[in-house]
């Protein structure tokens, strides 16, 4: 008596369930490797790929292996399967070549920065790039003509370039911002309405910069593209703060001097965010109108961290000067007053007399 399988049919099934069985288990192993191999070996954009692609190489193989041991199978029916397999194998292929691909540029990105931010309009062209190149072979390797369809999207595209010129002119603002390296995430950026703040992120229409308070502004790339704007963190970080300072004018100019680059250097020294090397100066500019005015030249490692530097040298200096009997005087007006002169006023008898 005949079993209920065929010996074609096991080995279909076998094939089919051990394909399955080795994709898991690949999956798994290479998942637990590349994570317990942090920047080793096993990491990197074509590890990444082949762990993406074996495990469905094995269940896709052992699916093909069941359908040539099945004797019943018409060769239509083995023709479509074979076709609908091809299609599978493009479309993973696909998958994990967009997905290594997409990895490869965030890297290249970071590299370039050396900030943790993403430009995600990078991102997404290369990501529907390959997949539409992948859509072409995938229709190709199933028998449809891609020629006809090439021709259509170039007229659909004429088409959609018109009614998304916005959109368009954003996207191209968007990579001439990022391909040309003034402006890159993580930057703190002026524009000039005087907004200003970090920038977090350039996608495909805007740019989002986060400002001070936490607040994120959201400006369409062809605008940022076209503003004139400051980046206080290129060429360098590093970045020159200035405090104005006034002092009396029977002050000891060279003891204010001393005084006030000792302040400077003390601050310089003990405060985060400035630069320890930085040697502090003042230079004299202006005779007020009730003080001798001059600048003290302090130098922060970022522009944010001015706002710690110039808090705590305003109170260490006003302390200093206080001990030093230097004065910083308050302003001056003098206001002199005309005299007051009588006022003759006519009478109704034809007699003056005086007004008041």
């Amino acid at each position: 008596m005949a079993g209920p399988f065929s010996m074609h049919e096991v080995v279909a099934i076998a094939a089919g369930g051990a394909g399955i069985v080795l994709g898991i288990g690949l999956r798994l192993f290479l998942g637990r490797r590349a994570r317990k191999s942090p920047g080793g070996r096993w990491r990197g954009p074509a590890m990444d790929m082949l762990a993406y692609l074996l495990p469905w190489a094995a269940v896709i193989l052992g699916t093909w292996v069941a359908v040539l041991s099945l004797s019943k199978a018409t060769s239509q029916w083995r023709s479509d399967a074979n076709h609908a397999l091809v299609a599978v194998v493009v479309l993973a292929a696909t998958l994990a070549v967009a997905r290594t691909a997409t990895e490869a540029v965030r890297a290249g990105v970071k590299r370039h920065t050396g900030i943790s931010g993403s430009a995600t309009i990078f991102l997404n062209i290369t990501r529907v790039v390959v997949l539409a190149i992948g859509l072409l072979i995938l229709l190709s390797s199933v028998g449809v003509s891609i020629t006809p369809l090439l021709t259509a999207l170039g007229v659909g595209g004429l088409a959609v370039a018109l009614a998304l010129q916005d959109t368009l002119t954003n996207l191209f603002a968007g990579i001439h911002i990022l391909a040309s390296g003034k402006v890159q995430a993580g930057d703190f950026i002026e524009l000039d309405t005087g907004l200003q703040g970090y920038v977090v992120d350039t996608n495909w229409r805007n740019t989002i910069i986060r400002q001070l308070p936490n607040n994120l502004i959201i400006v369409p790339n062809a605008k940022l593209a076209s503003s004139t704007l400051i980046n206080f963190a290129r060429p360098e970080q590093e970045t020159s703060v200035l405090v104005q300072v006034g002092v009396a004018y029977g002050s000891d100019l060279d003891q204010v001097e001393r005084v006030t680059c000792e302040v400077g250097r003390d601050v310089m020294l003990s405060v985060d965010g400035a630069v320890r090397t930085h040697e502090p100066s003042i230079r004299y500019h202006t005779f007020g109108e009730s003080s001798i005015d001059f600048s003290v030249i302090l130098r922060a490692a970022e522009v944010t961290a001015q706002y710690l530097i110039i808090h705590e040298f305003i109170k260490r200096l006003h302390r200093r000067y206080q001990a030093e009997g230097i004065d910083i005087p308050f302003p001056i007006r003098t206001i002199v007053a005309a005299p007051q002169r009588a006022e003759v006023h006519p009478v109704p008898n034809g007699h003056a007399r005086p007004g008041g």
